[in-house]
């Protein structure tokens, strides 16, 4: 039982390490491609996105809060709201939904 949490950590750490060093040893010169560039700069926002979008539906007792605290907190975003003021919007929203439903 031991012996293989050993081997599932070296091998966790060893994968990630592949990840990390690979770029760095075979991308040697600037990457010039238009394409990949712009892909790799929206990689980050991207995988945040995919991370937090479940979690927004799942947060709240009713799937239909967390959607329109989504759709609010969009909204709220897109009107150049700065982060408290989107957070607020969208707790809000959640607050009321969830006293009604």
């Amino acid at each position: 039982m031991e012996h293989s949490k050993i081997v599932y950590i070296l091998v966790a750490f060893s994968v990630i390490c592949l990840i990390r060093v690979l770029p760095l040893t075979l991308i040697r010169r600037p990457i010039r491609s238009r394409f990949l560039r712009s892909f790799l700069y929206y990689v980050p926002y991207v995988t945040l996105a995919v991370m937090t979008f479940p979690a927004i539906l799942r947060a709240t007792n009713s799937p239909l809060a967390g959607a329109a605290a989504l759709v609010a907190g969009i909204l709220a975003a897109l009107w150049k709201g700065n982060l408290m003021l989107v957070a607020g919007i969208c707790c809000t929203v959640v607050l009321v939904l969830e006293s009604f439903l």
